[in-house]
């Protein structure tokens, strides 16, 4: 099968949007916990989160084009934190129903039975039955005119996860701690891992890595 951007450009609104969003493969898949000045707590999912860069630690995550009301955005933007929190076995479908555009005056905390989790001196609320969360401190968004999307970019404050997961050369085994990924916009999918190597170097032979 065979498909030219011709044949994408034809394609209805909603099928378009589940084919494209399918091409990039499995994405993480986290909930963006907000708090607004007035105290109104937000929460909606995203599979848009990147990686940036280790020093200072940074990650992004697009924001949809504002034709709609962004109440996540906007919260972000009013007081400049947020928080990531991985979607773990156990709580996909209360994540899932947060993407359900429900009025600002509404908490998707309440609404999907999720709860809130507060750390002292941090604006945003935490996802409590998350295993991995995150905190962040915007430090810049990035219009893209293109298509009127946004890259957030947060700087990160806290951690917190299983501490059996931080294997001794920093790395993270996520999936121990029940991490999902998601394929389009829809499928969610469990992260079992196949094996780590060693760092690639030109003409050696790759070796499995046993941490």
């Amino acid at each position: 099968m065979r498909v030219s951007g011709d044949d994408i450009k034809a394609m209805t609104t909603r099928y378009r949007a589940q084919f494209v969003n399918s091409l990039s493969g499995a994405k993480s898949v986290n909930l963006v916990g907000t708090k607004n000045a007035k105290g109104q707590e937000n929460l909606c999912i995203v599979s848009s989160c990147v990686h940036l860069g280790s020093d200072p630690a940074l990650l992004g995550v697009v924001f949809r084009p504002n034709s709609v009301p962004r109440h996540s955005f906007e919260n972000i933007e009013e007081t400049g934190y947020f928080t990531l929190n991985h979607v773990c076995e156990g709580m996909h479908r209360q994540a899932h129903q947060s993407s359900a555009r429900y009025p600002r005056d509404v908490s998707e905390f309440e609404a999907t039975g999720l709860s809130p989790l507060y750390e002292t001196g941090f604006h945003a609320p935490f996802v409590r039955e998350a295993r991995v969360r995150i905190g962040l401190k915007l430090v810049e968004t990035l219009p893209i005119p293109l298509n009127g999307t946004t890259l957030v970019i947060g700087q990160i404050e806290s951690v917190e996860l299983p501490k059996e997961c931080v294997k001794t050369d920093g790395y993270i085994a996520i999936h121990e701690a029940g991490t999902l990924a998601v394929t389009g916009l829809d499928s969610y999918h469990s992260l079992p891992s196949i094996e780590r190597l060693k760092y690639a170097k030109p003409d050696i032979p790759l070796e499995p890595l046993d941490i």
